[in-house]
């Protein structure tokens, strides 16, 4: 049985996704179509809003090994709220930039430290808690672009209002229902203030390594928001029918859950395992997405890249949990949530330019390449993580 706590946080995780939700799958559509930005301009917007997130990664990990989690989320979502606000006010191409940027810096607090949260308040629970607020977060997705497809047909005006309420029931929850869930970030400050020398930089060249794979994933999955987004619109697909893609994407995720238990369970018995696994099938999905030319097409593309990352997403953080020394888990989670939206950061802009100069194909062919280079880097972590092994410096289940 989960925690009452941990409910809690997946509760938070949920109304937090599906806020943005609201938004992201449409924020290309909106800079190109609606505001005439190029793909490569609507592509720096974006990355304006993930190098927030990545500092907001950092220092939401800071935040909660130093203040504990509650401190910390409520930091994130107070600064998401107020740019909401913002955004409602003003939704011009300098406003919109500002507001998102200032979004991306609050939502990547929240990460790590939900994250963070979530291992420390069901240590006996293991990956489960991860795959728990992964869940959550799909959930979001999935209820967040249902209804955003919806509400942006009839006006984007509408969109940015939603945005800002969900952010507001977000923002009462945490106040009145996280308080108290800190955690172990008593015993991780008390662990830094004592300046303890804790030994583990090869624990952190081990999940850089792998890292370097996760962002390699995320600069192609982030495709399906920012040019596979805008190709869709060009080849007569709705904004119902893309939003749709996302719903679907998070509906799976959530009702697939004891199907991919078990195949975990019978095929993927190891991290390496589900990971390699995961990033195949992403190899698949783009193939799949390359040749396809109607919605039918694109929605086989999305569900195979559905099932991909189900195996990816919620093994990295487990990784990092596993890694992470005492004190340390927000420190480690940040890590891996500032390479997940690096990633993001990178992967709009550097896909606009492919599509602006050289079109479609060429930016299927790059990525797909991408995924392969992050299945190499697996077996490099795993060589890392051997060396250290035999130096009785860390231990891992991979």
């Amino acid at each position: 049985m989960m925690p009452r706590s941990l409910w809690l946080l997946i509760i938070g995780m949920a109304l937090n996704v599906t806020a943005s939700s609201f938004l992201w799958p449409l924020n290309t559509i909106y800079l190109h179509k609606y505001l005439g930005e190029s793909l490569s301009a609507a592509g720096l917007v974006l990355m304006a809003n993930s190098l927030a997130s990545v500092f907001g990664n950092l220092c939401g990990g800071y935040l909660f090994d130093k203040a504990g989690g509650y401190k910390s989320v409520l930091a994130g979502v107070f600064i998401t709220f107020a740019s909401s606000i913002g955004m409602v006010a003003n939704h011009e191409l300098v406003s919109y930039t500002i507001f998102l940027t200032l979004s991306g810096f609050g939502t990547g607090i929240i990460f790590p430290a939900i994250f963070a949260m979530a291992g420390s308040v069901w240590k006996e629970g293991g990956r489960k808690s991860f795959n728990a607020i992964y869940v959550a977060q799909n959930l979001g997705v999935a209820l967040g672009s249902a209804l955003g497809g919806i509400i942006a047909s009839y006006s984007f005006q509408y969109i940015f209002a939603a945005n800002a309420i969900m952010y507001l029931a977000f923002l009462l929850l945490a106040v009145f229902g996280f308080r108290g869930i800190e955690g172990d970030a008593a015993v991780q400050t008390s662990v830094l203030n004592e300046s303890v020398p804790v030994k583990h930089s090869k624990k952190i060249l081990a999940l850089s390594v792998l890292c370097v794979g996760y962002f390699l994933c995320w600069i192609g999955y982030v495709q399906w928001q920012s040019t596979i987004a805008d190709y869709t619109q060009q080849i007569g697909l709705s904004l119902k029918q893309y939003s749709l893609f996302w719903a679907i994407n998070g509906s799976i995720i959530v009702l697939a859950q004891p199907v991919i238990k078990v195949l975990i369970k019978w095929f993927a018995k190891t991290l390496k395992i589900q990971l390699v696994a995961g990033m195949l099938i992403f190899i698949i999905s783009f193939t799949v997405a390359a040749n396809a030319h109607d919605f039918s097409g694109f929605l086989t593309a999305m569900v195979i890249l559905t099932i991909g990352e189900m195996f990816v997403w919620p093994a990295v953080p487990a990784v990092a949990n596993d890694l992470a020394v005492k004190g340390r888990e927000g420190f480690y989670q940040g890590i891996v949530n500032s390479t997940a939206t690096a990633g993001r950061m990178v992967g709009p802009l550097l896909g606009g330019f492919l599509v602006d100069t050289h079109g479609m194909n060429m930016m299927f062919s790059i990525f797909t390449i991408s995924f392969v280079i992050a299945i190499i880097t697996i077996f490099m972590y795993e060589r890392v993580l051997k060396k250290a092994e035999e130096n009785n410096q860390v231990v891992s289940d991979l």
